[in-house]
This record gives structure tokens, sequence and C-alpha cells, in this order.
């Protein structure tokens, strides 16, 4: 039997209520992840008194980057782990218990000055923080900068569809080259706002990416807007279901007339001690 009630209080968003709902509907005591069918949002809204989104996808990307999941889910949650919901198949989801995973820039790094050659007619017309960080990388060419290779933008907002995993997107797709020969996918995921990275887009990438361009190695990219249009840059990796944060670097975009001597020899000074 469920342990809880669903009880809708006023505060209590659409989104909350449904994905209440379908947990209470399938968790049972010591249960470590459980599947569920898209068309069960539509049944719980109805038995609700709900009217469901006209996107129910949305329901799902709020809570993996956007919200926290109900209290009377979090209060089912061992100390360490989170419940995600990932892709399990064509219009198929899947609650699983994971390993806490946060890509949050660091406050210890320094920020590197770029020369921003970002044309002004981009600033200005860019819609969305995601949109704006994503030209910014791309017209200052930060993913060579960042990873050391050669990089071309292969495709924008890549929808598709994963065997067993279901439709992704991904916000823009790279391709690279580097001075061996070695070629390369960089899936690239763009946070702005308050959007959050989670695991499950790394799982969704990599998925993506072995499936689609398997002769090319991935690296998947977290990019995140920090405060003063600071850019934060990070190559991740899976390892135990949880995401790691294989190198972070942060990117000031300036003026070049702004670089001083004092920032060339503290650049010169890190690239000397680095590993």
């Amino acid at each position: 039997m469920a342990l809880y009630k669903t009880v809708i209080t006023p505060s209590q968003n659409r989104y909350q209520a449904l994905i209440e709902e379908i947990f209470k509907n399938h968790y049972r005591t010591g249960l470590r992840e459980f599947e569920f069918q898209r068309t069960e949002i539509e049944v719980a809204a109805k038995k609700l008194s709900l009217t469901p989104p006209k996107n129910i996808g949305d329901i799902f990307y709020s809570f993996r980057y956007r919200n926290e999941l109900p209290q009377s889910i979090l209060e089912l949650t061992p100390v360490g782990y989170e419940w995600i919901i990932e892709g399990a198949g064509k219009a198929i989801y899947r609650f699983k218990l994971s390993t806490i995973s946060r890509v949050i820039p660091r406050i210890d790094l320094i920020s590197i000055k770029i020369p921003d050659a970002t044309p002004e007619i981009i600033s200005a017309y860019a819609l969305s923080d995601e949109q704006a960080l994503l030209a910014r990388i791309r017209y200052n060419r930060l993913m060579d900068v960042f990873l050391g290779i050669t990089t071309y933008s292969l495709q924008n907002h890549l929808r598709t569809t994963v065997e067993g995993v279901g439709q992704i997107e991904i916000d823009e797709v790279y391709v690279g080259i580097d001075k061996f020969g070695r070629q390369f996918v960089i899936p690239v995921q763009a946070k702005g706002g308050t959007d959050k990275h989670g695991v499950v887009q790394t799982q969704q990438d990599i998925a993506c990416c072995k499936e689609k361009f398997p002769n090319l190695i991935c690296r998947p990219i977290s990019a995140q807007f920090m405060s003063n249009q600071r850019i934060a840059l990070f190559e991740l990796a899976l390892q135990d279901d949880a995401v790691k944060v294989v190198e972070e670097k942060h990117y000031e975009l300036v003026q070049a007339a702004t670089i001083t001597q004092a920032d060339l020899s503290l650049y010169n000074a890190t690239a000397r001690t680095a590993p």
C-alpha cells in the first residue's frame, strides 16, 4: 500500500500535485526505482480534478532542472541520494534513486579574461539567457579554448530519440579534432537563470553520442552564466551513476584593452604549474 495520500494545498501547484500522485501510486517501502507511463499524468489529473498541461513533458523537465520535488517525496529519500526522473523509452519514464550530483561553479577559481568577439548586434537581440550564452560561447570559440581542440558547431537544439531513453534534446552539439587526428563529439547543455544541471542530462547526452556517433570520443559539457556575465564551463563524466566534474574553468568576456600585464602574468604562472 502507498505510504501517504496526496493532499493538494492552496500553495501547491499543479505540477507538484500530479507528480506526487504518480509517485504515490507506484512507491513501496524499499523500492529504489520504478517506471510509469506518460498517460498516467492524464489519469492523475482527472482523479485530482486538475487540467493537465498541454505540454506534459514540461512537468518532468521542471523537476529535473528547475524545481524541487514535493516535500512528501523528499521525505522518502535516503541521505546522500535524490530521486531523479529519467526517460525509459517512448512515453515511458523512470523514477530512480541516484547519488546526489550538483554542478555548481566554484567560488575560488580565477576568471580568465577573453577579448570579447561577440558581434554587438547578437548581444542586442539575444532572446534568452540560454541563447545568449550559446552565442557567446560560439563567437568567442570558448569550446576550443576550454578543451584545447578545434571545434565546430554541428547543430543547435538537437531533438532526437535514443533507444531505451526516448526523446531528448541537446542545446548544442559540437564536433572537434585534435592534433593527433582524434575526433570528438561535444554535447553542450546551457544553463541560464535559475535552471540547474542534473545527472539525467549527462546520462542522456552520453547515451545519445554513443548511439549516434559511436566512433567519436564524447566529451559532455555544461555551460552556465555566473554573476557579471561570466561563463563557467564544466567537462563532465559519469562515475558510478553520479556526475563528476573532469575540469572547470571560468571565463570573463571583456574589451581587449582591459586585459592587463598583471592578468597575463597570472595566466602564464598558472599555465606553468598546471598538470
